[in-house]
């Protein structure tokens, strides 16, 4: 993400004015304008604390990235390099998947703070998802939480069990 967006969502998000946020981070109003519409570019420093002004920090995540785990049965599992968060109101949202992961019972919401349906949704994600749907229905912490008690394919387990237990699987993959 570009700064002038980074600023622009994290005052509109706090539902500050440029010249609330301006004030607050002791920057001009101006730069603070010329910043959100990329004329110029902050510093970190400046970008860090017009964050901090408007109730955010800037921090560094690693990068989210998928290799493909081929299966004994020769159905590939994308698995990511790091478990993936999402923010809390996304991870305990209520959803329904598309057609392509929820193809027999299409249309029914699962609510994900609800232990069951999130091990239901996690279960189908890991078996038949894409990275992209891994990286909108998959919290990290909560995979974690749940990895004992959901029912995978061994394979589907092995490829994944790195990523969330930190230790080699338990069986190799024909």
């Amino acid at each position: 993400m570009d700064p002038a967006t980074l600023l622009t969502q994290a005052r509109q998000a706090a539902g500050l004015t440029q010249a609330a946020v301006a004030a607050a981070a002791g920057t001009a109003r101006p730069n603070l304008s010329a910043y959100e519409h990329g004329r110029i570019s902050p510093t970190l420093a400046v970008a860090s604390r017009i964050l901090n002004a408007a109730g955010y920090e800037l921090s560094i995540a690693p990068k989210v990235e998928f290799r493909e785990v081929a299966t004994y049965r020769g159905l590939p599992v994308e698995v990511p390099n790091v478990l993936p968060r999402l923010p809390v109101e996304k991870a305990l949202a209520t959803v329904v998947l598309p057609l392509s992961l929820n193809w027999s019972d299409t249309g029914r919401s699962f609510n994900m703070r609800n232990r069951r349906d999130r091990a239901w949704v996690y279960e189908i994600v890991l078996r038949e998802g894409t990275p992209n749907d891994v990286l909108t229905y998959i919290d990290g912490a909560l995979l974690a939480d749940l990895w004992d008690e959901l029912v995978l394919p061994i394979a589907v387990r092995d490829a994944w069990n790195p990523v969330v237990t930190g230790e080699p699987g338990d069986r190799e993959v024909a």
